[in-house]
């Protein structure tokens, strides 16, 4: 068997094996994400998979629907939010209130100031695993 042949066989075993350890239930996968934002006094979704909709819930307080329902709550997420303006007001996505909800069918997601008063971003980035 030639080089080429050997790296070629190697290779194709890598694929396999990688494809046997790294499908889509495997938990370091994410099982939603979605890039959208409030411009213009409209919700905006850029991109998204396994998302259906994002519904603005009151400024800075948004509810994320997925399109496949976890298989229960028990998922973590994690959100990044861009700053709306260029002075320096800073944005992040924060800890949910107490009164938003965390189902296999959505998570409420909040955006803050730093001075932890609710505000709208123009893109907020979302991740979920499970």
């Amino acid at each position: 068997m030639s080089l080429s042949e050997r790296i070629a066989a190697l290779a194709a075993r890598v694929g396999l094996e990688v494809g046997i350890k790294a499908n889509r239930d495997h938990p370091g996968i994410a099982r939603a994400w979605v890039s959208f934002g409030y411009i213009n006094d409209h919700m905006v979704m850029v991109s998204a998979f396994n998302v259906v909709s994002v519904e603005r819930l009151a400024t800075g307080r948004y509810r994320v629907r997925f399109s496949q329902p976890m298989p229960d709550a028990s998922y973590c997420w994690s959100a990044l939010a861009r700053s709306s303006t260029d002075n320096g007001t800073q944005r992040i996505a924060i800890v949910r209130a107490s009164a938003d909800e965390k189902t296999a069918e959505y998570v409420d997601v909040s955006c803050a100031t730093l001075a932890t008063s609710f505000a709208d971003s123009t893109e907020i980035n979302l991740v979920v695993y499970r």
